[in-house]
């Protein structure tokens, strides 16, 4: 069974790659998912040479010359040396090589321009860290960053963030329930509206209604009871709003067509990673019901339009449940086909699994739904006992 165990850039250039290598081989892994590209945050690291690091949005690897030349979009500068060698170096140890890429989060990018970030109802760009997907400026960034990335000769390019993003805020002491909030995360930049008329929606009268009804809740009404589905939606919105939430798969579908198809002229393939199992789960490992596949859409991911597009799907199965990681993969291979490789990524520890045993029914649940293979996210984040789960859970998943 295939498999990889994720790693920061930070994590190769504080240990040094010949021993993370040296470990992660040790764990029985058949690759690494290397972040070639990542946004900000800061970490508890706690075997890094910081204990508490600080990353920022950077590329960790030096462009080939000409990509983006002529866009208005280009990567941030991270560390430019992380990948120099590091094919040779895993090739040596009979490893594989992915290149984990971030491709519309990214703060400083947002920042410097601010136009090609999500819009929401009311006209604010309040999320500078989220590039819309229907931006052309920002789409031509993600094309060309595909072919950069690919051009470093891995064996595959690991795509988040290549959707929309939910509402993201650090404090709000409004009660917003799941269903305003999602109003308030949709964005109606003149692309996304432009996009959405094309495909027959009345974006104006969607933009209209979101305000009112987040406006409402803003002022004092109760918020929305219950989670966000389909039906739901159009009780509490209306038809127009959901009609334009489901217009903008098809500008996320089109952009990953695109990504697709660079990195395969390049001679890689695109694993591409939803993330809507990290938004159910990410906290504390007890997602809602309902499962990721079922409520991708609210990302702008149409799994089904995807699978024939894209040969491989990362899925973020971050659960503590081993019942509920299985049920993850199985809809997930209903969705995109049998024949597309999905990878469950798990934690092998905090929140999601508390023992090694945990770690390992998971693993079990996950190739018996036809996982093709297990990646473990993430090597400088979770101490070293808790990484010596690993080899036990390959094991058992075969």
């Amino acid at each position: 069974m295939d498999s990889s165990v994720y790693v920061f850039a930070e994590d190769l250039r504080g240990e040094g790659v010949e021993r993370v290598l040296d470990r992660i081989r040790g764990y029985g892994v058949a690759g690494v998912t290397v972040g070639a590209v990542h946004h900000a945050t800061r970490d508890v690291t706690p075997h890094g040479l910081s204990r508490l690091t600080v990353r920022h949005d950077g590329a960790h690897f030096t462009p080939a010359p000409g990509l983006f030349g002529g866009l208005r979009l280009s990567p941030v500068p991270g560390y430019p040396e992380v990948f120099d060698g590091l094919r040779e170096a895993c090739a040596k140890r009979s490893l594989k090589l992915h290149a984990w890429t971030v491709f519309l989060y990214n703060a400083t990018l947002g920042a410097r321009h601010p136009d090609v970030t999500v819009r929401d109802c009311f006209g604010d760009r309040g999320s500078l860290t989220d590039l819309c997907p229907a931006h052309p400026d920002a789409r031509d960034y993600a094309v060309a960053l595909a072919r950069a990335v690919a051009r470093l000769g891995v064996d595959s390019v690991v795509a988040e963030s290549l959707h929309f993003r939910p509402l993201r805020r650090h404090r709000s002491f409004v009660p917003l329930g799941p269903m305003d909030a999602y109003l308030f995360g949709l964005c109606f930049c003149e692309h996304c509206m432009r996009r959405a008329v094309n495909l027959g929606v009345d974006a104006e009268v969607a933009r209209e209604e979101c305000a009112r009804i987040v406006g409402g809740v803003l002022d004092g009404d109760p918020p929305a009871q219950g989670e966000v589905t389909r039906a739901a939606l159009t009780a509490y919105a209306g038809p127009d709003v959901v009609a334009y939430a489901r217009a903008r798969s098809e500008s996320v579908t089109t952009l990953v067509s695109e990504v697709a198809s660079a990195v395969a002229a390049e001679g890689s393939k695109l694993v591409f990673v939803d993330s809507t199992g990290a938004v159910k789960g990410y906290a504390d490992g007890l997602p809602a019901p309902g499962l990721a596949a079922h409520d991708a859409w609210q990302l702008g991911v149409d799994l089904v339009a995807l699978g024939d597009l894209v040969p491989a799907f990362g899925v973020l199965a971050y659960a503590r449940d081993a019942a509920r990681v299985a049920d993850d993969v199985g809809a997930y291979l209903r969705s995109v086909g049998k024949d597309r490789e999905v990878r469950a990524v798990l934690r092998p520890g905090h929140p999601d699994s508390d023992s090694a045993d945990r770690l390992v029914a998971k693993a079990r649940g996950a190739k018996a739904a036809g996982a093709a293979a297990l990646d473990f996210y993430a090597y400088g984040l979770v101490p070293y006992p808790v990484l010596e789960r690993i080899p036990a859970a390959l094991s058992e998943a075969g």
